[in-house]
């Protein structure tokens, strides 16, 4: 008798000049973490989203599910049928609680027909227990929540459903290392339940720890499975992923290090950040590490005047600037790189080409009132085949792009802005193992320019293998600077906690 939950047949789907996906086939047993490897735009999210109904797919092909051929026709069906789906981009609602957000749109009613409070808040409260977390009050407003309690509140909501199969996208790419480890043991607590994982990671170490097998896409089809990923060879894994051997993960450079570029002194904002001073020079890249939390990002914005600071000065190249708003900072020749690039570094209902030049348009492409568009679809078309970008042509709007392909026209936008400072702010998240050599190429090539580069990770391996000198973060203060040469993972951690 076969162990399988979840069997794809020769599935395909087409969208006006793309084939995302080509006859892919392979099962998923009954009980275990099954990764989904592969580059953006190698298939795994269209897979997904065909898996929950949000797409159909191409006639032709079948998904079975316990044996049975299954049609999911929209996402109210999977749901239905046991599929919950955890996606990369947060779905609660701020304002409401816990428990709301768990109960949303089936709150227990009593016999009047009004929303039984009591019980709500019991039943949530027992599922939290249930998988071990039990600092998080059910009558706590979401938005007070860490990013990382956020996603365990989601997993309550998608488990609250007693679902048999759990799609997990990208889970931790905003978490820190402790934070890791806790998601992993609530996976490893459903599991024991009964519950299949769908796992999709970009991050190789993870694999290992948390999956059993693996499937792999490129290019819309499948190029290899992995039987036990725990003895997994990750440099053939790899190859299988990008086509291509990877020669180092993080390409070498001689550092070149210059005068200083941009001084902070003592700037702080309300409750957030406290007396931040620091230098950055000329053909450095200086990493910010810390917890969630410690500071590294309110610091970010408080630079580029995304938030107003209370206190403290910015100089570049020694001269005193002001800078009360983004757009302060980019006459200055700061590009900053955010967090949340769907709602603050992109445009979504706006096109690739006028994201990517968006902030160059006055300086590079216009001439008095007329806009030079040859120009601008020519520089656009360029970064796009610099970054990689996977999409038709760069008309699409950037919406519908992948999560990876949405950070590099980001990415790409301050590239062709052509800073002389640049702040990056997690620059690798959701993107995959390919396309972050050669973002790491890129910041070599940047500094090899005389730019000043800043990068908040949380990826330890990332600030070590990146960056000339590192800042260390906690509650709103810096707590080390240590040198590339002096930094360790225990060394960063100690004064990170």
């Amino acid at each position: 008798m076969s162990d399988s939950i979840l069997r794809f047949e020769n599935i395909s789907k087409t969208f006006p000049g793309v084939k995302a996906l080509n006859n892919i086939s392979f099962e998923i047993r009954r009980g275990d973490v099954h990764v989904l490897l592969g580059e953006n735009g190698a298939g795994k999210s269209t897979l997904i989203k065909i898996l929950t109904g949000v797409y159909q797919a191409d006639e032709g092909g079948a998904i079975y599910l316990n044996g049975k051929s299954v049609y999911l026709s929209d996402p109210i069906h999977s749901r239905k049928l046991g599929i919950g789906t955890v996606f990369q981009e947060n779905s609660l609602i701020p304002h409401l609680s816990v428990a709301e957000n768990i109960f949303l749109t089936r709150e227990p009613r009593n016999a009047s027909g009004l929303i039984d409070w009591k019980r709500m808040y019991g039943e949530c409260d027992r599922w939290i227990r249930e998988l071990g977390v039990n600092h998080i009050n059910p009558r706590t407003q979401v938005r007070r929540l860490s990013v990382a309690d956020q996603q365990i509140v989601e997993i309550v909501k998608v488990f609250s459903q007693n679902p048999s199969i759990v799609i997990l996208d990208e889970p931790t790419s905003s978490l820190s290392e402790n934070e890791i480890q806790n998601l992993f043991h609530i996976i490893t607590t459903l599991k024991k339940k009964g519950v299949t994982f769908i796992y999709v990671s970009h991050r190789m170490e993870e694999i290992k720890q948390i999956g059993d097998r693996a499937t792999i896409f490129r290019d819309g089809s499948l190029t290899g499975e992995i039987d036990d990923c725990k003895t997994a060879d990750m440099d053939k894994v790899i190859n299988m992923i990008v086509g291509r051997t990877l020669d180092e993960k993080f390409p070498r450079r001689e550092s070149h290090i210059g005068k200083v570029a941009l001084e902070v002194c003592g700037i702080q904002v309300p409750n957030t950040i406290y007396d931040i001073s620091f230098q950055v020079h000329k053909g450095e890249v200086l990493g910010l590490s810390g917890l969630v939390g410690s500071g590294r990002t309110s610091t970010a914005k408080a630079i580029v005047g995304a938030i107003p600071r209370t206190a403290g000065d910015i100089l570049i190249d020694g001269e005193p600037v002001k800078i009360h708003a983004p757009s302060d900072a980019i006459a200055h020749g700061i590009g900053y790189l955010p967090e949340d690039r769907k709602f603050e570094g992109l445009l979504l209902t706006k096109s690739i080409k006028e994201n990517i030049t968006l902030p160059s348009l006055k300086r590079k492409f216009r001439k008095g009132c007329i806009l030079d568009g040859r120009k601008e679809r020519a520089t656009a078309e360029e970064f796009r085949k610099k970054l990689r970008i996977k999409t038709p042509n760069i008309t699409r709007l950037s919406k519908f792009l992948s999560g990876g392909n949405q950070q590099k026209v980001v990415f790409a936008k301050w590239l062709c802005s052509e800073a002389s400072i640049y702040i990056f702010d997690e620059p690798t998240r959701g993107i995959d193992i390919g396309a972050k050599s050669e973002i790491y190429q890129i910041i070599n090539d940047l500094v090899a320019q005389e730019a000043a580069v800043i990068v908040i990770s949380s990826e330890l391996p990332e600030i070590l293998g990146i960056c000339d000198r590192i800042l260390v973060m906690r509650d709103g203060r810096i707590t080390a600077n240590i040198a590339r040469c002096d930094a360790t993972q225990e060394k960063i951690m100690s004064y990170s906690i």
